[in-house]
């Protein structure tokens, strides 16, 4: 389903296609066309295979299309966490000390930076902690940390919460949620969520719009509320009915 266009749209694929593989004989994104708007908070959902990732990673600008355009709002700053952050084997302060050095900020800066980071998250104590040592839910905090200290105005999170316990994901969900919505001064444009889940109940606590994508494909863009309304979905969209379906059974 295609959207309107938005006033303030920080990203946006036209007609995107990416093919991936050996003599790009594999088309992993057919026709999309995606616009997001400052302060959205987007859900990518779709069965194992279908492209969230994909589209993850050609929104960041990753991975190179085939054909079709993107566009980003100029000076607009993108994070991407992956599943499973990576961290160096060094202090979890080093950690995001290296993230600021490599962004353009001078060393003598990044400490300060990085220890606030740290503090919104709650790791502040793990700081001389080596990365390699958390547990999962830390290392995805200390990754959240690690973005949110280069004041990203968007955040792509590809399944930020599946590999965590339920106690872990609860944290994890909480610091996205206050990061989405925190206050970023005078002449910012709010903070813009674009996520991967195969947690509905996820997808309903923290999205404000639902992407549904098949075989690469988009068959359904709904606002969340007419996402998990069965009855409309039924209409709009039966493949994302049935997915919901299959997903609520």
């Amino acid at each position: 389903m295609m959207r309107d266009p938005v006033t303030d749209t920080v990203l946006s694929l036209e007609a995107v296609h990416v093919s991936l593989g050996p003599a790009a004989q594999v088309e992993a994104l057919r026709d999309v066309h995606l616009q997001i708007a400052a302060g959205e908070r987007v859900a990518l959902v779709g069965p194992n295979g279908c492209g969230k990732s994909t589209l993850l990673r050609t929104l960041h600008g990753l991975l190179p299309i085939t054909s079709g355009q993107r566009r980003v709002l100029q000076r607009s700053r993108i994070a991407m966490l992956f599943q499973r952050p990576h961290l160096f084997r060094m202090s979890v302060l080093r950690n995001l000390q290296l993230g600021l050095w490599l962004s353009g900020m001078a060393w003598s800066q990044t400490r300060a930076r990085a220890m606030e980071a740290l503090r919104r998250v709650e790791l502040a104590e793990l700081a001389d902690r080596n990365g390699r040592a958390l547990s999962g839910g830390q290392q995805q905090r200390v990754a959240l940390a690690r973005a949110w200290a280069l004041s990203p105005d968007v955040w792509l999170l590809d399944e930020p919460t599946a590999s965590l316990d339920p106690h872990a994901k609860r944290d994890v969900e909480a610091i996205i949620e206050a990061f989405g919505r925190e206050d970023r001064g005078v002449g910012r444009l709010p903070a813009t969520l674009v996520f991967a889940s195969h947690n509905l109940g996820q997808v309903k606590r923290l999205a404000s719009r639902v992407v549904y994508l098949e075989q690469g494909r988009v068959l359904a863009d709904l606002p969340v509320h007419d996402f998990f309304n069965q009855d409309l979905l039924e209409t709009l969209s039966p493949q994302a009915s049935a997915f919901v379906k299959g997903e609520t059974a």
